[in-house]
């Protein structure tokens, strides 16, 4: 005799009634417990003594619903995030679904589908993947042999170790800086720059670089300036380009610190640095969310540059803060006007000192240089005569001595051509681009700066 297995409403209603019969109790306490009338009370009786047992049996049990999504469907969304998908959360996964699939399914769905397979967004939580494992533990004892390996699954447990925090009331009142170092695309990892508004969430830089660089953050910085003018504040880390340290590097222009400080301190920026990670929650989140979302992005979109990932970021920027960000109230910016090109360009420069050799030449980065004055002559100084070198942010290359500026022309070891065996084309004589003289590229402002610096102090314990 096949065993009979109720629902636990059904199975409720087969106990009131078989008390109802074997007692022969009161049909009235019964119509009221079930909530039915006298006469489909009657009606549960007769089936039950007719058919016991089964009679409860609703006639929908273990029939899929019309509008139910099938197996075979189900498994196609298994395979492609497994196969396609597989690092996405299951908003994310829903997103690319709609837009890459033109498979319209539901947040609930999703889920559904996938943990019902055991198969766990990077973000979900603690407990919940403690209850799905305690459910598979059980179907594991039971299962065939052949079917327990493919229900073994890693469950990698996680959380969020930034505590959430008030916003500050400006937009530009305090923005938080960093780096994060990661597989974002390819097969070797890059640094992420980001800079992220801690008042609206706005995403406001992201650049790629090999490393965590001072050229990194010098452009995320200039992104910043271009597209909305100098902040009030930028929170970092300490960490390379913001890294104190006890001893002062050998060269100035590797003190990465005291460059980003100095270019700062021209424009008016305030800096504040902590070790402590919950110093800047805003931007550590920011990093794990796109830990979630820019690698599908990139992988999808076949990057595998940086400048494909840089020119990528363009449109990425703009589609995070549509989706994520808070609306920007204008009247609630403290941001100062935007700086001209030109002085973004020479304010986020690398300064450093040198004296001209006997050759009234200068040496920077393993090269010769000369001074070229405007209308594209030779200048030459004396011996030991010290001048200010400015790399600006596009690299082009100046010197100031006292208060004048000049362009600085590389020094080749050979001739590209002979004057007397080669044929020279006549060039037209063109004025060299010199830029106006501004107070940072003054040498004493920035020798000063520099002694400041109380890492650069020599440590004299």
């Amino acid at each position: 005799m096949r065993k009979v297995e109720l629902r636990m409403n059904e199975e409720y209603k087969y106990k009131i009634i078989k008390k109802l019969v074997e007692t022969n109790g009161n049909k009235q306490r019964a119509a009221v417990t079930l909530k039915r009338s006298i006469r489909q009370i009657d009606r549960m009786i007769a089936g039950y003594k007719e058919y016991g047992k089964a009679f409860f049996v609703h006639g929908n049990h273990d029939r899929k619903p019309k509008h139910a999504l099938t197996d075979d469907f189900k498994t196609e969304i298994e395979l492609l995030y497994i196969n396609k998908y597989f690092d996405c959360t299951y908003t994310k996964f829903k997103e690319f679904l709609e837009t890459r699939e033109n498979i319209n399914l539901s947040i609930d769905e999703v889920r559904v589908i996938l943990r019902d397979r055991y198969i766990f967004s990077p973000k979900t939580h603690k407990s919940t993947k403690r209850k799905f494992r305690k459910k598979l533990e059980n179907e594991i004892k039971t299962a065939k042999k052949k079917e327990q390996e493919k229900l073994k699954a890693k469950l990698v447990l996680a959380e969020d170790a930034h505590p959430r925090q008030p916003r500050c009331q400006y937009f530009s009142e305090e923005l938080q800086m960093d780096a994060c170092i990661h597989h974002w695309f390819g097969k070797e990892k890059t640094a992420l720059h980001a800079a992220i508004d801690d008042a609206t969430g706005q995403v406001v830089g992201l650049y790629f670089d090999k490393q965590e660089t001072l050229n990194g953050y010098y452009n995320i910085t200039h992104q910043i300036l271009s597209k909305y003018g100098i902040p009030y504040l930028i929170k970092t880390d300490k960490q390379t380009v913001f890294e104190y340290k006890k001893k002062a590097p050998s060269k100035v222009e590797e003190d990465t610190f005291t460059q980003y400080a100095y270019a700062c301190k021209q424009l008016g920026i305030h800096i504040e640095t902590s070790s402590v990670p919950e110093f800047k929650p805003r931007v550590e989140r920011l990093f794990q969310t796109l830990q979630q979302r820019l690698p599908q992005e990139l992988r999808i979109a076949q990057i595998s540059t940086i400048d494909e990932a840089n020119e990528f970021l363009k449109q990425f920027i703009i589609q995070y803060n549509n989706k994520f960000a808070l609306c920007i109230n204008h009247n609630k910016s403290v941001f100062e006007k935007q700086p001209s090109e030109e002085k973004i360009n020479l304010t986020l420069a690398i300064l450093c000192q040198r004296v001209v050799d006997s050759g009234h030449s200068i040496k920077f980065n393993n090269e010769y240089y000369r001074f070229i004055n405007k209308l594209g002559n030779p200048i030459y100084f004396n011996k030991d005569t010290k001048c200010t070198v400015i790399k600006a942010l596009d690299g082009q290359l100046f010197a100031t001595v006292d208060e004048s500026i000049f362009a600085l022309e590389k020094i080749s070891e050979v001739q590209s051509k002979s004057e007397n065996f080669d044929d020279i084309e006549e060039v037209k004589e063109r004025k060299i681009y010199i830029p106006r003289m501004i107070h940072p590229w003054k040498g004493k402002s920035f020798e000063e700066f520099v002694k400041k610096q109380e890492h650069r102090l020599e440590d004299v314990a």
